[in-house]
């Protein structure tokens, strides 16, 4: 079954259409990129497909579900997680309660109100192990603030693998870090499990093209391209609007 199926997904904001029936597919465990100059549609489209924006019109389905009208925590429930382009964290928590918050919202103990966090050893359990397996057990009592922008956005990585997502949307995961951080979340997103799919707003290509099986091109809110790398840097449309031709 398809983690995802968008089906003519158009988005007007009053008289500006950041969206015009666009269509696509992702495979199970596929790495899809979603490439295209600023003002694209490359976030709005992952605001939709998330339930943060309604649609003008279209279909989203996932899983085969039809979730077009379902809140962003129903979609959450099915598999569905996501990071943002600026980090979204708690800077004056430590790691470890960044990523307990995490686990715990989508166990059933976040609604029990009357008991301390230490009576869930479990969430402590997953959240210690998910630091220890990507290597930043020894942040754990470190303060969020006090950490690199790389660090930051590979905790940001955490948060969103914490509910064992089926379907992982990256917006920009690497945008701002230098080339040894760019190269360490890189290293991060390749290890993830092939159970997961995962779909990617990515402007460094280079990065684009060493993670992904298939990459979409949109432009002024249309799919003006998809194919895998090699079919991308060959297309004279592609080339003349984004990669650039001398």
């Amino acid at each position: 079954m398809n983690p995802l199926i968008v089906e003519r997904l158009t988005k007007r904001f009053g008289g500006l259409q950041a969206l015009n029936g666009v269509d696509l597919s992702i495979e199970p465990g596929e790495r899809r990129a979603i490439i295209g100059p600023n003002g694209a549609g490359k976030t709005t489209f992952f605001n939709l497909i998330t339930g943060t924006l309604p649609i003008s019109s279209g279909r989203i389905l996932l899983f085969g579900q039809d979730v077009t009208n379902m809140s962003t925590h129903q979609r959450s429930r099915l598999g569905l997680a996501r990071t943002f382009q600026i980090t979204t964290l708690f800077p004056n928590l430590t790691v470890l309660d960044n990523v307990l918050l995490a686990v715990q919202a989508l166990d059933p103990a976040k609604f029990v109100l009357h008991r301390s966090r230490n009576a869930f050893p479990r969430m402590f359990t997953k959240a210690k192990e998910l630091l220890e397996q990507w290597g930043l057990a020894e942040q754990t009592g470190t303060q969020v603030r006090t950490l690199s922008y790389g660090e930051q956005r590979q905790v940001e990585l955490l948060l969103a693998l914490a509910g064992s997502p089926k379907l992982l949307l990256l917006d920009e995961p690497t945008a701002g870090l230098s080339p040894a951080e760019t190269a360490t979340v890189a290293s991060m997103i390749k290890a993830l499990t092939r159970e997961m799919a995962i779909l990617i707003i990515e402007h460094d290509m280079d990065v684009a093209f060493e993670l992904v099986d298939r990459i979409t091109v949109l432009h002024q809110g249309r799919v003006l391209a998809e194919g895998n790398g090699e079919e991308i840097k060959r297309n004279p449309e592609v080339a003349e609007i984004y990669l650039g031709v001398e």
